[in-house]
């Protein structure tokens, strides 16, 4: 009876049957990534930008300055930057979105074949619902989570790639449970009615736990049985799957959920910084407010005939309290909204220089490096640990197999005639397979002594390729006579699959119950009574397979830590042995891996089989009952006694291979505060859980050593700078507020205030922040000791904080008083007084647009075309504006507006207010000067150092440039520059020219030292020696010294 009531915990999906599943209002196979539509957009993406307290914060002032009694600056000189900030923001969301949108109308518009009402019909995914038949073709992407139904294989198997999913390249393989597979028809499978229970959607991608209610009897399903959405069909012409999870239900989009936010520690500085900046400008905003109280109760009241209280004011303390919310406003640049717009732009910038780095580049793979997020860049140049897994990470993920050890006898090293292990090279001579015509021709091992052993039909050996040949879960395919080609879930069983086939073991062929090998010649087949896969949990797999002889056997390998606990305890000097070469194996860098089997009785297998059964139809908690199951049989596991003794054996031996990679290597970059994946054979799910990938591990040098360091540089000198040149700015309205009766005026036009930080400072800090170097990326290479001063936050931190801020409210005192007091006395050309309000303000304005843009000169340590064009295009861009904002023209327009016309003309016409300009500019940034000069004589750091050291090597070079002779292009001129200043007066002296690495070490990085300068000297000093009292080229010979130092 249908009912749409059940179990919270399961589904159930019946085929062919659209009215019963909607019952359960399962979800349609449509997706959708995008978060805006056209209607949404803007209400939404607005709510979500001011979810920033920063942008709540500009909208709560732009409120005040709406304000009449409050306001003294207008509107325009928030909202200005606000809207240009959530502009920008919107416009980069909304291209985003638009991407989105069109990626999911990709997918959901594709084509798929469904069974409908006895027919296939082509279907956009997007209209595929649970229960329903779907047809694939090679090559085909699966549209959702399906039930594997039969296929154009025998016995329903298929092959499919999972690379979009766990990442793997290599093919793995599915198959039908056994009462499907037949379903091969159009006619059969619209008659198909089964039902399937399985478990709720999750995210396992490794997990299926189901079962199929069909013709009254009940079938298991497992992870087996399942085509995953994401997954791509190959090498199989077809195959029908039954839908069961559709959509955002299928592990494909549960795993694609919105990934943990990382914030760098400047962030997380930084936004406590911001917080007592707050406070600051409150504390601020009390000490103006209550000046203004005091001044309007003691002096104020004697002007109200000329300046009478707003009408709304009726008292010194109420006008206090409006002057408070007027200074937070007039002083809130303290904290400018173009601050987090700037910083995205630095870090995109950044991004960009990784992305485009040719040296990160794998010509091989043509893949670049990506920078996968732009929020972390500075992060790198902070990192204290890498941890890496050993894995192909490291590897390539390509398996060798290296060694092995039988029967407590290690093979795989070559010995001389001398005892002496042999290096593996072109001398040697590899194994000569040609006995096998099954042989892979590509496979190479090069001791003999393996093969003899084979040959003569040792049983240790040949029982240890003979668990290798068998088991696994590898397909072969042979496309020719003699031509086979495995398809392995893992390099690992590739690897140890082929050294079988190498050594005669040659696995031929498989179905769902029996297995084919050739050994030595002879085809063999066993049949296949259970499977005992491999998970994250076991680390081991078995295989029970029943030998033609009729005798059951378990063969088992698996991770030594596991399977050594499993094994009948039995001669320990065998296990000793062993124990010992697996800890030479491992000091090589080399993966281990176990192989044991187990003889079983008929009576004991047909009970356990029956247990075995039990277990996979358990409607709940069926992974846990089978490793229950599995559990007990994979103990006590023996060898066979010939040779062992009565050791714990570790079965046939130990199968070693140089992979190094542990499974899922996906999930630890997004929990890591960097995650770095390495696009290699393994595929790109690391990739696509990482922060950054490129495609070999060396680049992780670079990474951090230059990219890393140079974004945390960049990055710290930006704040720095932009911290200093606001207060610099802001405090002067403070200064100013002690002189203008508290009154909440500014200093400067309001133009200028709002133009400050978008044009006429923004452009050259952003330069630096982007392209500023300390040293040359070879200098960062070859001094690590640079990359410490991230690791201990030393470049930007509260003391350093506190440092610009101190020089930032210096340079305010500095920039209000000097022109205070010189305009109390001075006078312009004709006489009159020069003392004004707007001269006053034009002049303040200038010279702190000066000052700051001397001071990021100071700064920049790394000069480009854009930070010359940057500094001095701002510096253009604010006479340009001031002379057009002070213009009759502008005037004449808007009067009401541009009220300082002609106050720039004429105030910069007057030589007192260029010396002005010029002392201010001296006193603030001498200072600067001195102490930089007194910490390069005194406390140079060692980029300091390194810089020096670049310095003097290039003018080195320039004069010997500038020395040399001119020389005409010869053949024989190579020779001459190709040797150094010769040692035969030291040879013939008598005295020994060996050295030790260390101590070569000692004088190579300097130019002339120890005996090859004395030397030097002494043949310069010669009167005869040609060229004496010339610069020899002696220093140069470490370059040509082992060990290779430069």
């Amino acid at each position: 009876k249908a009912t749409c009531c059940r179990k919270k915990e399961e589904r159930r999906a019946r085929a062919n049957d659209r009215e019963y599943n909607e019952k359960f209002q399962y979800a349609s196979n449509c997706i959708k990534t995008s978060k805006y539509n056209i209607l949404t957009f803007l209400p939404v993406n607005l709510f979500e930008q001011f979810q920033e307290v920063a942008n709540t914060y500009f909208l709560f002032l732009l409120i005040l300055q709406l304000i009449p009694q409050v306001s003294s600056l207008s509107w325009f000189t928030t909202i200005v930057p606000l809207v240009l900030v959530l502009a920008i923001t919107a416009v980069k969301d909304a291209t985003d979105d638009y991407f989105r949108h069109k990626s999911d109308d990709q997918v959901n518009n594709r084509q798929s074949q469904v069974l409908i009402d006895g027919s296939l019909q082509q279907e956009q995914w997007m209209n595929v619902r649970v229960g329903d038949i779907i047809k694939l073709e090679n090559n085909q992407f699966v549209a959702a989570d399906l039930l594997l139904l039969s296929s154009s294989e025998p016995h329903g198997l298929c092959y499919i790639e999972t690379a979009e999913l766990d990442g793997e390249t290599n093919m793995k393989v599915r198959q039908a449970i056994p009462v499907t597979s037949e379903l091969g028809d159009i006619s059969r499978l619209a008659k198909f009615d089964g039902e399937v229970v399985c478990e709720p959607p999750n995210n396992k991608l490794d997990k299926f736990s189901g079962t199929l209610h069909w013709k009254g009897s009940k079938f298991p399903l497992s992870n087996q049985n399942t085509l995953l959405r994401g997954c791509v069909l190959r090498n199989t012409e077809w195959c029908f799957g039954l839908v069961v999870f559709a959509g955002p239900d299928t592990k494909l989009m549960q795993n694609s959920g919105r990934t943990k936010f990382k914030r760098t520690s400047i962030d997380r500085l930084m936004n406590t910084l911001v917080l007592w900046i707050f406070g600051f400008l409150v504390c601020m905003g009390v000490i103006l407010a209550i000046g203004n109280a005091i001044w309007e109760h003691e002096v104020g009241t004697r002007f109200q005939v000329y300046l009478p209280w707003d009408e709304a004011v009726d008292s010194a303390f109420f006008s206090g309290f409006l002057s408070f919310w007027s200074y937070i406003i007039i002083l809130n640049t303290v904290v400018p909204i173009s601050l987090y717009v700037s910083v995205e732009v630095i870090r995109l910038g950044h991004s960009y220089f990784i992305n485009w780095d040719r040296k990160m580049f794998c010509a091989k793979r043509q893949t670049p490096a990506e920078a996968r997020t732009t929020t972390l860049n500075e992060e790198l140049g902070q990192v204290e640990y890498v941890f890496s897994d050993k894995t192909g990470t490291l590897t390539q993920n390509i398996m060798v197999f290296n060694k092995c050890s039988i029967s407590g006898r290690s093979y795989g090293d070559v010995f001389d005639v001398l005892g002496h292990r042999a290096e593996l090279g072109e001398r040697l001579q590899p194994v000569d397979f040609s006995f096998n015509p099954l042989a892979d021709k590509k496979f190479l091992f090069w001791d003999p002594t393996l093969l003899e052993a084979v040959k003569m039909g040792d049983p240790h050996t040949h029982e240890f390729f003979r668990l290798l040949s068998l088991c696994h879960t590898v397909m072969s395919e042979e496309k020719n006579e003699g031509e086979l080609y495995y398809k392995a879930q893992s390099p690992d069983e590739g690897a140890l699959v082929t050294a079988a086939r190498n050594f005669g073991f040659v696995f031929r062929s498989r179905t769902p119950k029996t297995i084919t090998v050739h050994e030595m010649g002879t085809a063999v087949t066993y049949q296949l009574l259970a499977i005992l896969d491999f998970n994250n949990i076991r680390k081991r797999m078995s295989v029970i397979v029943r030998n033609p002889e009729g005798r059951i056997r378990l063969y088992c390998k698996g991770a030594d830590t596991i399977l050594l606990d499993r094994l009948r305890p039995s001669a320990n000097e065998l296990l000793n042995t062993t124990a010992d070469h697996l800890n030479e194996y491992a000091g090589e860098g080399l993966r281990t891996l176990v192989l044991a089997y187990k003889d079983l009785d008929e009576e004991y297998y047909e009970e356990w089989a029956q247990r075995r059964l039990q277990a996979s139809l358990a409607p709940d908690s069926r992974e846990d009952r089978l490793a229950s199951v599995y559990e007990e049989v994979e103990n006590d596991m023996v060898v066979r006694p010939r040779g062992l003794g009565r050791g714990r054996g570790r079965g046939p031996g130990l199968g070693r291979v140089c992979d190094l990679r542990p499974p899922p290597p996906a999930h630890p970059p997004p929990a890591a505060h960097i995650g770095v994946g390495i696009s290699g054979q393994e595929g790109i799910q690391a990739v696509l859980a990482s922060d950054y990938s490129f495609s070999q591990f060396k680049f992780l040098q670079r990474l951090l050593l230059v990219h890393g360091r140079w974004s945390y540089l960049r990055m710290c000198k930006f704040l720095c700078y932009f911290f200093y040149k606001n207060f610099a700015f802001t405090m002067v309205h403070f200064w100013f507020g002690f002189f203008c009766g508290f009154s909440a005026q500014t200093v400067y036009d309001q133009y200028f205030i709002t133009l400050y930080n978008i044009v006429y400072t923004s452009l050259p800090v952003l330069a630096m922040g982007v392209f500023d170097q300390d040293v040359p990326e070879q200098r960062s290479m070859e001094h690590p000791k640079l990359y410490e001063p991230g690791q201990l936050n030393l470049l930007f931190n509260k003391r350093e904080f506190f440092v610009c801020i101190a020089q930032g409210i210096y340079t305010s005192v500095l920039m209000f008083f000097i022109p205070y007091g010189v305009f109390a006395e001075a006078a312009q050309d004709n006489g009159a007084q020069l003392a004004d309000y707007q001269s006053f303000a034009v002049t303040v304005a200038t010279s702190l647009v000066i000052v700051v843009s001397v001071q990021i000169g100071l700064d920049t340590g790394y000069w480009t075309a854009i930070n010359h064009f940057f500094i001095w295009g701002s510096l253009a861009a604010y006479f340009a504006i001031l002379f057009a904002m002070h213009s009759d023209g502008l005037f004449s327009m808007f009067p009401n507006q541009f009220r300082f016309v002609g106050n720039a003309q004429s105030t910069l016409a007057q030589p007192a207010v260029w010396l002005t300009i010029a002392l201010t500019t001296v006193v603030c940034i001498l200072p600067v000067l001195a102490f930089r000069f007194l910490k390069l004589s005194l406390k140079p750091d060692l980029s300091d150092t390194v810089r020096y050291s670049q310095l003097v090597r290039k003018k080195r070079a320039q004069h010997r440039c500038a020395r040399r002779p001119g020389r005409g292009s010869s053949r024989r001129s190579g020779y001459a520059f190709a040797h150094q200043e010769g040692f035969g007066e030291l040879i013939m002296s008598g005295k020994n020219m060996r050295l030790s690495s260390l101590a070569l070490a000692g004088f190579a990085p300097r130019s002339g030292s120890g005996w090859i300068e004395s030397l030097r000297r002494k043949r310069s000093d010669s009167p005869g020696s040609p060229g004496g009292g010339r610069e020899g080229r002696g220093a140069v010979l470490p370059r040509h010294c082992p060990s290779g130092f430069s």
